[in-house]
């Protein structure tokens, strides 16, 4: 709430499911950072991604490994992306208490993948993440 309170500008965008399932988990996560990018109100002079890849931005982009170390505006980009997931992760444990989302964020941990192979994917869960199923 404080890096909402004083960032100049931020933007949360996320990638469905689906999207997910068809375009792969690395195109659908450049996919949600071009959303957010093009949400702002202030135009960014250049984007910082956290990795070794970024593809189709509308402005000039710079990969930096690990950037959320070297640089405050990305930490707190990270701090906002992951508050935001463990949120949602917490409305869908009220939906399904089952699965314990609120307990493993929507990590592959042990806990979540015997749930999964006891009860059965929810609506949330991605399918191209459940090849682990048919093993």
């Amino acid at each position: 709430d404080i890096i909402i309170q004083s960032a100049l500008c931020y933007a949360i965008e996320s990638a469905s499911r689906e999207e997910i399932d068809s375009m792969n988990i690395l195109e659908a996560s450049q996919l949600a950072m071009r959303r957010a990018v093009s949400k702002l109100s202030v135009s960014p002079d250049m984007v910082l991604v956290d990795g070794n890849i970024a593809r189709g931005f509308c402005v000039p982009t710079k990969c930096v490994i690990q950037d959320d170390v070297l640089s405050p505006s990305i930490a707190a980009a990270s701090i906002l992306a992951t508050v935001y997931r463990d949120r949602l992760c917490l409305k869908m444990d009220e939906e399904y208490p089952e699965y314990n989302f609120k307990k493993h964020k929507g990590y592959g941990t042990k806990e979540h993948m015997d749930a999964i192979r006891t009860l059965g994917p929810c609506e949330h869960h991605r399918r191209t993440f459940l090849k682990f199923l048919n093993k």
